[in-house]
């Protein structure tokens, strides 16, 4: 735990020390997000089976097939083709031979995605506080448990939270927050009557932080469909009141996304994308899908990281993004034992 971080000088990196003890916590708990993802590596057995029986003399055939089942496991057909052409290359220049090798090979492969098309799954929040999240996304996505999570992560670990209720549309949603800021032990700032504007509220908040001295600021804004373009002016409103009163923010702009919709999320990340500027994205509900791969297709579509996923439905299971420990949750050794299933709350 950071100790007395709401009380110490804002120096900098302060907060992204925080940041590395979420993604260090979240390489620690490897078996969390192993039981998360089950249904994602049932789906892919097939896949296995493929490198068990691997034969060179049938290789075209066998390659083909493992396209199919990284396409059938929401990988995407663009990122899919790349990631086996890349294998099949190898495999006609003699430098892959086993079905071991080609196993080891495609792992390779994904990492080399979110690694590079990714970069970093670390929150970057600046190196003064209050560091500024701006929190978007589609009603039933997750949206505000998210926001509620990372104030108990970051409560957890010492920060001075401040929570914005800037869904306004939504009459239950200031509730909601109320509910996690009282669990995360954070402050709310919520519309003071029923005509005030979400960026006022999110402008209140902020300056509520910055007299307080708050460590982190994380702004629920309404849930809305990509297709609603007036509401997506409002978030982009709500975007400028922010940087308004604190230059330079909003230092991260999160996009939530249901995991259990697969490949259907693409479009809806590149509509808000146009219209805020996305710095990363959330995968919520992870846990209930075979649908994993599509986490993959979508930091190859977008070039944006992952920054968390939600790997269960308590409190605990938002897990900071480990690429490396993700392929390896998808693909774990063969001796590792399945992980028991943790009790939610």
């Amino acid at each position: 735990m950071l100790e007395s971080l709401s009380g110490s000088s804002s120096g900098p990196g302060t907060l992204q020390k925080l940041a590395r003890v979420f993604k260090e916590k979240a390489q620690q708990d490897f078996d969390r997000l192993r039981g998360g993802t089950s249904k994602t590596r049932e789906k892919l057995g097939v896949i296995e089976e493929l490198f068990t029986y691997w034969n060179f003399e049938d290789a075209d055939q066998t390659l083909e097939e493992l396209e199919d089942a990284l396409i059938m496991s929401d990988f995407g057909p663009k990122t899919s083709f790349k990631i086996v052409d890349a294998i099949r290359e190898r495999v006609r220049n003699g430098s892959l031979r086993s079905g071991e090798q080609i196993r080891a090979e495609l792992k390779r492969s994904i990492l080399e995605v979110l690694r590079s098309r990714g970069g970093s799954a670390e929150l970057a929040l600046g190196e003064a506080r209050p560091g500024v999240v701006l929190v978007v996304g589609v009603n039933g996505g997750g949206k505000t448990t998210t926001i509620g999570k990372l104030a108990n992560k970051f409560g957890g670990e010492g920060a001075k939270v401040v929570l914005a209720a800037g869904d306004t549309f939504r009459a239950a949603a200031a509730e909601q927050l109320e509910e996690w800021a009282r669990r995360s032990g954070a402050d709310l700032v919520r519309a003071d009557s029923d005509k005030a504007r979400p960026g006022t509220v999110l402008y209140n908040a902020i300056e509520r932080a910055v007299h307080d001295g708050a460590d982190v600021v994380l702004c629920d804004t309404s849930g809305r469909l990509h297709t609603n373009y007036s509401l997506m002016d409002e978030l982009a409103s709500c975007k400028r009141s922010v940087a308004k009163r604190l230059p330079g923010a909003p230092h991260e702009v999160l996009l939530v996304l249901d995991g259990t919709t697969g490949l259907n999320m693409l479009n809806q990340a590149k509509e808000f994308h146009e219209a805020v500027g996305l710095t990363g994205l959330v995968l919520t509900k992870l846990d209930g899908t075979a649908r994993g791969g599509a986490v993959v297709s979508v930091i190859d579509d977008l070039g944006l990281p992952v920054k968390f996923v939600g790997v269960g439905e308590a409190i605990d299971d938002l897990q900071a993004f480990d690429p490396e420990g993700f392929v390896d949750a998808l693909f774990p050794s063969a001796a590792a034992p399945e992980p028991a299933a943790a009790a939610s709350t």
